[in-house]
């Protein structure tokens, strides 16, 4: 059985809050402070401090919690096995590019023996490690920037990332300056998400940024972006697979090194998600 004393630290952990803590574990603030130190006390190392008024993770407690994350990944995992079910569920985190445009195949796979099931998060990249962070999911496929100092990962492909515009559009089938392209009205994912973060880096490298466009348009779902730039409102960024998806977008680059980047299979550090992962790709992971 997990110490009922990692969930009080991965409460703290989160929340960084020692009242806030106690009213969602429903204990006394005294308890979780007690507990706290009781932790201390095993570990023998002090795991918060207070500077000014704000509430700080020591180095052993950023250590802890990421053994602690895993070790209650583990017990979940335990206690599925400890119930002896038929079924086989696997909870897994996808972003949108990669769950509307790639997975497919996968899934379908997976869930055609009858001893699987499996519950699919499409959301973006920065939920979707939280949700790890958070014991929601066994892993997650991502297309985004992640610390990997927090999590492991396994390359699952390359893809580039291009440019896309209407057919007709001056761009089509052009490598453009980084000067034509802040003339155009740029559509862009919301703030969290893989390719908007891939896009700002990618900018940043110009010195330039989102704002620097003639007009900015955010949406989050992909499918609205393809048909405003099928219809001429704008240009935007996509993986590869996406823009060949549809024979009315045509593709362009920025001058300049050709950006790729990789579908990683992300899960929590120090937990072992082999099997599982294994499972739902068919594939050897080490």
């Amino acid at each position: 059985m997990l110490d009922y004393r990692i969930d009080t630290f991965l409460t703290l952990c989160k929340y960084m809050n020692y009242r806030k803590a106690a009213e969602i574990l429903h204990l006394s603030q005294p308890a979780v402070t007690q507990q706290i130190q009781s932790l201390e006390r095993t570990y023998g190392r002090k795991l918060f401090n207070y500077k000014g008024h704000k509430l700080t993770k020591t180095n052993a407690a950023i250590l802890l919690e990421k053994y602690a994350r895993a070790a209650k990944l583990h017990d979940h995992a335990l206690r599925e096995k400890l119930e002896d079910k038929a079924i086989n569920i696997l909870r897994v985190g996808v972003t949108k590019t990669i769950g509307d445009y790639f997975l497919e195949d996968y899934i379908c796979r997976f869930l055609s023996k009858k001893e699987n099931a499996l519950t699919v998060i499409v959301d973006n990249t920065e939920h979707l490690l939280k949700s790890l962070e958070d014991n929601e999911l066994d892993f997650a496929v991502i297309e985004g920037l992640f610390d990997k100092n927090n999590f492991n990962n396994i390359l699952l492909r390359r893809e580039p990332f291009v440019g896309i515009c209407k057919n007709d559009h001056s761009f089509a089938g052009r490598e453009i300056s980084i000067e034509e392209l802040l003339q155009e009205t740029i559509i862009h994912r919301e703030k969290g998400s893989g390719t908007r973060a891939i896009l700002e880096q990618e900018l940043s490298w110009y010195n330039e940024s989102l704002e620097r466009f003639q007009r900015h348009i955010c949406i989050s779902s992909f499918k609205l972006i393809l048909e405003l730039v099928k219809r001429g409102f704008g240009i935007s960024f996509v993986y590869n697979i996406l823009a060949d998806s549809d024979p009315e977008l045509a593709k362009f680059s920025i001058q300049g090194e050709k950006v790729v980047r990789e579908f990683n299979i992300v899960y929590l550090k120090y937990a072992d998600m082999h099997e599982k992962i294994h499972a739902f790709f068919n594939r050897e992971t080490d």
